[in-house]
């Protein structure tokens, strides 16, 4: 009876693990129907028509479109040009505003001006190494942000000499899955192996 309430809960726990990416994808997209279902609930509100509902989100959709083929071409199109000149104006907005764009060029692919260099460093201990993203540099100091597993959206800031930092061959979609997988997801060994000690 108690070798069978063990394999009973063993193959629970696996079914669980194997269940969690879905159940995760399924909140992200009730999440965003849920969003979408509520601005069109309010857009339908104030037109109090299906026609005008509808031609709102096809030339939002389409203006969304424009700005990001106007961004690929041009780097900068004017709407947002107007958008941040008014931003810049209203105290402690135009801060989150200015890191939060950072950040997102950072991370996303076609600001090619910003870093997308991940390296290891020594941390919390000597000998015991984490993935970080560069986010900034100044002369031979790396400004690094350490993300904490499974959320790569939190963890901390640091800065640190050049020679306490080990170049990785990963790049920042790869680190993100190393993090997000609590590092089931990482074929760096070769790159683990040379780690110093």
């Amino acid at each position: 009876m108690k070798e069978l309430t063990k394999k009973v809960l063993n193959y629970f726990l696996i079914g669980i693990f194997a269940v969690i990416p879905i159940v995760i994808i399924l909140q992200i997209i009730m999440f965003l129907k849920q969003m979408v279902s509520n601005l069109f609930s309010l857009v339908y509100g104030y037109a109090d028509s299906y026609v005008y509902t509808v031609l709102f989100f096809m030339v939002s959709f389409m203006l969304v479109v424009f700005i990001g083929y106007k961004i690929v071409e041009t780097g900068r199109p004017w709407v947002i040009t107007i958008f941040d000149f008014f931003i810049d104006r209203i105290p402690f907005l135009n801060t989150i505003y200015r890191v939060l764009k950072k950040v997102i060029n950072m991370l996303s692919s076609h600001d090619q001006k910003m870093t997308k260099e991940v390296v290891y460093v020594e941390y919390p201990s000597a000998g015991i190494w984490v993935p970080a993203y560069v986010t900034n540099r100044h002369d031979d100091k790396y400004i690094l942000f350490v993300p904490t597993s499974p959320n790569p959206t939190s963890g901390f800031t640091v800065i640190v000499d050049k020679e306490k930092i080990v170049k990785s061959a990963m790049d920042i979609e790869e680190a993100t899955s190393f993090i997000v997988s609590v590092g089931v997801d990482y074929d760096k060994a070769s790159e683990a192996n040379g780690l110093p000690r």
